[in-house]
């Protein structure tokens, strides 16, 4: 049915601490288009609590999703009637935000008798390439931010083999984390790498989690406590000296990634053949000397670096729209009782490991 004709599918994602709403077309041969994209983020609700407060997060997408809803439908110049169908992250996420989105998703969907397709946040990101520059399979991603740190072989859609992932914190949450506790103000991964800037990266011999493991996991929870302990012995802190200790970090998360990326891309390569592309998604690949990084990567690889927009990297309601339509061109739609899910498994399996959770939290 909707790989026949073009399909307009309405995106909803609530799983952390931004609220958004967006409208996709996806073309008959496979290309895309957004036709609104409405992001609301929270940092000013959280920020006073050094992370996100779960509870503060759910509250806020029951006062925003409708509006921002509503806002993203007008915006699309469509109705409800119109919709292909309708598409919400059912996880991973902070579970009391997922249920607002999904719950959300389910009421239009019953109402308008619209397909509903319960979509895995992480092949949202993965999916992404696919809607700006119509990437083909297979291709490698790197997803990076608060609360996932993973290398993906994407084979298809709905076809995921994870090469490799943090073994405890994501990136993203080392970088807050790492503010925190230098006293940077939240969100603390951009603070970190302003601060960076000014810093002497050698003045201190930092660890290189991982470095040189045959598997391509990530590990950043010694690193952090090393920086912490450096903090303890100098402190108290001049500004200098949280310039150089940003500098050492992000130096030594740079090496450890590099090192992790090639051995991942070694191991998609044994195993489904030279990739497309490297793809990057989430927050983190928005920090300009990752980005160098990776191009160095990449063209050590031999391989094309692709990272989308900056707002198609960070959570928005258009990825999530695209992976519904992308599903729903293969009929992949779920019934109305799909669970919201805290913990999902992009390769299908749920776990309680770190990297199946939305850890950018304050508890």
């Amino acid at each position: 049915m909707a790989a026949q004709t073009p399909a307009l599918v309405l995106g909803i994602e609530t799983t952390c601490d931004e609220t958004a709403a967006a409208v996709v077309e996806r073309q008959t041969d496979g290309s895309g288009r957004i036709l609104s994209n409405i992001v609301r983020s929270q940092t000013g609700e959280h920020a006073p609590f050094g992370g996100v407060v779960p509870e503060i997060a759910a509250r806020a997408h029951v006062d925003l999703l409708d509006g921002l809803v509503d806002t993203a439908m007008k915006e699309a110049g469509l109705s409800f009637k119109q919709l292909t169908g309708v598409a919400a992250a059912a996880g991973p996420g902070l579970i009391g935000g997922v249920i607002v989105g999904l719950t959300t998703a389910k009421a239009i969907a019953m109402v308008h008798d619209t397909p509903l397709i319960a979509v895995n946040h992480l092949e949202a990101h993965a999916l992404t390439p696919r809607l700006t520059c119509a990437l083909a399979f297979p291709y490698c991603l790197f997803l990076a931010s608060g609360g996932h740190t993973q290398i993906v072989a994407v084979l298809g859609v709905g076809k995921y083999v994870r090469l490799g992932t943090t073994v405890d914190d994501a990136m993203g949450e080392a970088f807050d984390k790492v503010a925190k506790l230098l006293g940077l103000p939240y969100p603390g991964g951009p603070q970190v790498e302003q601060a960076a800037v000014n810093g002497d990266p050698k003045r201190f011999a930092f660890p290189r989690p991982m470095v040189g493991r045959p598997e391509a996991n990530f590990s950043l929870s010694g690193l952090k406590t090393a920086v912490r302990n450096e903090a303890d012995r100098l402190a108290p802190l001049e500004p200098q000296d949280i310039a150089d200790l940003c500098a050492s970090f992000q130096a030594s998360v740079l090496e450890s990634t590099k090192d992790r990326l090639h051995t991942g891309l070694k191991l998609f390569q044994e195993q489904f053949g030279a990739p497309r592309a490297l793809v990057a998604a989430g927050g983190v690949a928005a920090n300009q000397a990752i980005r160098s990084a990776l191009q160095e990567v990449a063209a050590k690889a031999q391989t094309t670096l692709i990272i989308p927009p900056p707002a198609l990297c960070t959570d928005n309601g258009a990825m999530i729209a695209w992976a519904g339509a992308e599903r729903l061109a293969l009929d992949m739609i779920d019934p109305l009782d799909a669970p919201p899910r805290a913990r999902w498994r992009l390769d299908g399996e749920e776990s309680s490991a770190k990297s199946g959770d939305k850890s950018r939290v304050n508890f």
